[in-house]
């Protein structure tokens, strides 16, 4: 009998955490449809260049922004524009003059040896335009390749270079 109490108990324990955690997700999207309380953004980083990554790493990417508005910035949603990338952003509201940062996780192994440019997508409560594309690029190597394309490095054979 005791077993079915907790079980129970638990049971409406998680829903009504569920109904608490869509709730807070209903009333941020709702907030940040509201043309009166969109704010404005400044994009502190908006494109990144990560170099040469070697092939089986993961790489981490921030891109930070401020509250340039007089109401709280509501980040609501951030997606990549692939499989090889993952995002992260902030899901309380940036209080005007607050920085924050959406962060992206790159997977070498879903991406392709050689040059890349991925991108990401952030929809927040902004004047203007509510969503804003992030990009960040580089080379993808694999070990053994010099130069990121796959290409073995070139091998000098005059006995003078260095």
């Amino acid at each position: 009998m005791k077993s079915y109490l907790v079980i129970a108990s638990a049971i409406f324990t998680l829903i009504a955490c569920g109904s608490q955690d869509t709730k807070k997700s209903a009333n941020t999207t709702q907030g940040a449809s509201d043309s009166l309380n969109y704010t404005t953004i400044q994009w502190l980083d908006s494109s990144k260049d990560v170099g040469t990554l070697n092939y089986g790493e993961t790489a981490q990417i921030k891109f930070r922004f401020k509250n340039t508005g007089d109401k709280p910035l509501l980040v609501v949603s951030a997606q990549p524009g692939c499989g090889c990338t993952v995002a992260d952003y902030p899901k309380q509201p940036i209080e005007p003059g607050q920085e924050g940062e959406i962060t992206a996780g790159f997977d070498t192994k879903k991406g392709g040896e050689g040059e890349f440019k991925k991108n990401i997508v952030v929809t927040t409560n902004t004047k203007g335009s509510t969503s804003t594309v992030l990009y960040f690029n580089g080379v993808i190597k694999k070990s053994g390749s010099g130069d990121g394309k796959g290409l073995p490095t070139p091998v000098s054979t005059d006995p003078n270079a260095h």
